[in-house]
């Protein structure tokens, strides 16, 4: 296996976790942002080593999940060839799951 997959976030992603830091910045101590960062940092480190450790979503063709903190979901794609991963979003698991958007 390769050293470690090289990760992207999209905007959209990256939008998303500003907004979740921005939320729990103004509403919360800093000892939550500082939790949630390092969950992750750990995260992003299993899936640039084993990509294909979280689950796939059911009909989504190849978008996989892992849950940060109970309270997010961080969806990405996995490109074997490329040696990539696309953070596709960091949704917050208190909206309606319908609203996910890639």
């Amino acid at each position: 296996m390769a050293v470690g997959y090289n990760v992207y976030w999209t905007e959209h992603a990256l939008n998303e976790l500003n907004l979740t830091f921005d939320y729990l910045e103004n509403n919360f101590s800093i000892d939550v942002l500082t939790n949630l960062a390092h969950e992750i940092e750990i995260i992003i480190w299993l899936i640039t080593q084993f990509p294909f450790l979280f689950p796939e979503v059911p009909n989504l063709n190849g978008i996989r999940r892992v849950v940060v903190l109970k309270y997010n979901t961080l969806y990405y794609r996995v490109d074997s060839q490329m040696l990539t991963i696309e953070i596709l979003s960091f949704f917050s698991n208190r909206q309606n799951p319908d609203k996910v958007v890639f």
